[in-house]
């Protein structure tokens, strides 16, 4: 049973939550000892909210799930992990969630206690609204990376912001079209909102989602804010060493539209990071021209 609350924790999961980090990078406090030691708390903070959220909204949707070729084998789904177990543990790990948030300070608090209630929401009501249930999910990971600039008290960027929304959007677009497609005529089943949404429409929203992501990462590279924070212009253009990261923000969207639309993936994330191997070393070598911009710059 232990091993059934541990996988419908769903730790695999936990890696959404290194948006939490990005303040400390962007906001240039990566070599403040004491900010470091924050950002890991407040990553832990959300890990173990993340969870409570999990849990909560799988015994929600239990009944659906049984109908998902895949989400049938969750704990809760198949039995092996009692209701009965599943939410007193929802609600340890979201009261121990926000007792570690207080110890951080009030306005990081207050970006997880928001988490957790909207959350709730979208779980019992919300994910039932088409249009609506998407934004929520974007909203989600906005909120994670406003809370990380709050646990070190640094102002989050307004580029952070609508980069982290559109790109947030473009996946959860991207996910409804995965389970649209593979559920087919059973779409309705698992989900209501699904009832709401065509192939059609969800390419159209995810082509904006797109459009919107690259044109706001490049307007973030050429930013005279992100010039003076990190380092002079480049000596042949008016923009921030981050333009060289540009193509690999290209390659990795284009890459997923690719697993979505050839290979008929985009239903789990998470999975796509860690399994596919030009997407993985993509990301990689986005961290390290990264990091050496923060480093060097």
């Amino acid at each position: 049973m232990f091993i059934a609350l541990l996988e419908a924790m769903r730790p695999r999961q936990w890696m959404k939550n290194v948006f939490v980090l990005a303040a400390i990078a962007f906001g240039e406090r990566f070599w403040d000892r004491v900010a470091v030691e924050w950002s890991i708390a407040a990553f832990i903070v959300f890990c173990f909210l993340s969870s409570s959220v999990y849990i909560v909204n799988d015994v929600v949707d239990a009944e659906q799930d049984r109908q998902h070729p895949r989400k049938r084998k969750r704990p809760i789904a198949s039995g092996r992990l009692p209701v009965a177990v599943a939410v007193p543990a929802a609600i340890l790990l979201a009261v121990f969630s926000i007792r570690l948030a207080l110890a951080i300070n009030p306005g990081f608090t207050l970006c997880a206690g928001l988490y957790l209630v909207l959350n709730l929401l979208y779980s019992f009501w919300l994910k039932r609204v088409v249009i609506l249930d998407v934004l929520l999910v974007a909203i989600f990971f906005v909120l994670r990376a406003a809370a990380g600039a709050e646990a070190i008290n640094v102002e989050i960027s307004r580029w952070l912001v609508i980069c982290t929304l559109t790109l947030a959007l473009f996946i959860a677009l991207s996910k409804r079209r995965h389970e649209l497609v593979l559920l087919d005529e059973n779409a309705s089943a698992h989900r209501v909102s699904l009832t709401e949404y065509t192939p059609y429409l969800l390419d159209q929203m995810i082509a904006v989602a797109t459009a919107s992501t690259l044109m706001t990462y490049v307007l973030y590279t050429v930013d005279t804010r992100t010039i003076e924070a990190f380092g002079r212009a480049l000596p042949s253009v008016d923009a921030s060493p981050f333009i060289y990261t540009i193509p690999c923000v290209v390659y990795g969207i284009f890459r997923y539209l690719y697993l979505i639309h050839q290979r008929g993936e985009g239903g789990d994330p998470d999975r796509i990071v860690l399994s596919d191997g030009p997407f993985f070393v993509n990301l990689v070598v986005w961290v390290g021209i990264v990091g050496l911009v923060i480093r060097f710059f």
